[in-house]
């Protein structure tokens, strides 16, 4: 796959992560980039900054790197191998947005998470947006593609984790005690979390909002959960 940018080329240069090809704008500079590449001996191509826009839309920052492909897990390869007192698992129910995923693997790894669920269909699945958009910390957390939504709840359940829906119906987030196993799931942009996913957890929580706008952003109001569960983890 292709992933781009100045920031998930260190990250991914700095780690042991095979590169099968660098591509980069003749008016690239980094020179701490540069000497990783130097160092590794990566083969590189030096193109038009107009060639590499055609690559990737222009969003490259004057390099694209040709990588293997991000790897992804099974739930029974992850969830049951979890060796933590309060395990945090994030459930994403058909989310689109290739940022929005991006920004929630970048908060999760910031914040802890152990892992990542993602349905195979309807999804957005890794991209080089995603990548790039998570600054290359997916490399860091475990991404779980399942087929259904609604066995792998009871599955977590199963393993004695608790469910937390957001929704704007649901009791204020604050007033959930989450130091126990959880699984956060956070909905769809537009739809927000299906009806079955809904059922199926255990509670529905809300962030209270007194402005105009009644939602926030998918990414955004996973941020505040998180740092919600590690905040009253550590409290």
């Amino acid at each position: 796959m292709q992933v781009f940018g100045k920031n998930v080329a260190r990250e991914i240069l700095n780690s042991n992560k095979r590169v099968n090809k660098i591509y980069l704008s003749n008016r690239f500079n980094d020179k701490d980039i540069l000497d990783l590449i130097d160092k590794r001996r990566i083969n590189t191509k030096v193109l038009e900054l107009r060639d590499l826009d055609k690559m990737c839309n222009g969003l490259h920052q004057g390099i694209i790197l040709e990588v293997d492909d991000i790897k992804t897990y099974t739930f029974d390869e992850v969830i049951p191998n979890i060796d933590k007192e309060y395990p945090l698992v994030v459930i994403l129910d058909h989310i689109e947005d290739p940022h929005n995923f991006g920004a929630i693997v970048r908060t999760s790894e910031a914040l802890g998470v152990d892992a990542i669920i993602i349905p195979n269909d309807r999804s957005v699945q890794i991209t080089g947006t995603v990548v790039k958009t998570s600054v290359g910390t997916i490399e860091r957390v475990k991404i779980i593609n399942v087929v259904n939504l609604n066995n792998t709840i009871k599955k977590l359940k199963d393993c004695g984790y608790w469910v937390v829906g957001t929704d704007m119906n649901g009791t204020c987030y604050t007033d959930i005690d989450y130091k126990t196993k959880i699984a956060l799931v956070i909905g769809n942009e537009g739809k927000g979390i299906s009806r079955l996913v809904g059922e199926n957890c255990d509670y529905l929580a809300k962030i209270p909002m007194s402005g105009t706008v009644n939602s926030l952003n998918a990414s955004v109001a996973c941020g505040i959960f998180l740092s919600e569960i590690v905040r009253s983890r550590n409290s």
